[in-house]
């Protein structure tokens, strides 16, 4: 997920939150002791999941707009992330699709389909993606594009039901494309400040992505989701929460 930030008191202040932005977050960054190396093979039990993602930190209800705001590099961009009415099975598990759009200029560049899922245990599973590039005017398939179960992509957690400080976790697996993301939990008590709202009690994690490579930062309030998130190691790209339509 990428999204567009505007440089302003709230975005000086968001910046300070969360740290390392400035020449040192275009540095190289090798993969730090946390992450997780070896096998992976996740159970996944159609029987274990539910209908409906309703995750306290990642929820997701049919009809709910996220509208996020940011830059990538030094060029502004929006992120559109809507929660659709549709459903896909993966690996027997029925998924909710979330579209997300990436715009520039007030134009799509990119855009993707997200398949999540949630078990009995609170976990939010991330069962794969069609991702779609622009090329001469067209939206074609990514090369990063995954489905769990097809050419040996597996699917990861992309929110803990119980998230707590220290836990580590995969978020994907499909060594093709290069979807190889990791998160890390560093905890509850964030204060974030972003044009929707002012926010205390925050969860905070970080990501590993050896495929840029490079570090980010994500803040998710309880109740809402996602609220911010900046690259703080490997590269220039921060965005935040402006609006939410139900």
């Amino acid at each position: 997920m990428t999204r567009l930030f505007k440089l302003s008191a709230t975005a000086t202040l968001f910046a300070a939150l969360i740290g390392g932005v400035g020449s040192s977050a275009a540095a190289p960054t090798a993969a730090p002791g946390w992450v997780l190396r070896g096998s992976y093979s996740p159970t996944i039990d159609p029987a274990n999941f539910v209908g409906t993602v309703d995750n306290r930190y990642f929820p997701l209800k049919p009809g709910t707009a996220f509208h996020y705001e940011g830059v990538r590099g030094s060029t502004p961009q929006t992120d559109d992330m809507v929660v659709t009415a549709q459903t896909k099975r993966v690996l027997g598990v029925r998924c909710t699709v979330v579209r997300d759009t990436v715009s520039e200029h007030a134009k799509p560049i990119e855009r993707t389909f997200d398949w999540y899922a949630q078990d009995r245990q609170g976990n939010v599973w991330y069962m794969g993606e069609e991702a779609l590039e622009l090329q001469n005017g067209r939206f074609v398939r990514a090369s990063d594009s995954w489905q769990g179960g097809v050419d040996g992509a597996k699917p990861g957690i992309i929110m803990r039901g119980n998230p707590r400080p220290g836990q580590v976790y995969r978020q994907e697996f499909y060594r093709p494309g290069g979807a190889l993301d990791q998160a890390r939990v560093l905890g509850l008590g964030a204060r974030v400040q972003v044009p929707y709202g002012t926010f205390t009690g925050a969860l905070a994690t970080i990501e590993w992505s050896p495929l840029e490579p490079q570090l980010e930062k994500k803040y998710y309030k309880a109740g809402i989701g996602e609220i911010a998130e900046a690259v703080v190691q490997g590269g220039h790209e921060r965005f935040q929460l402006v609006s939410i339509t139900r």
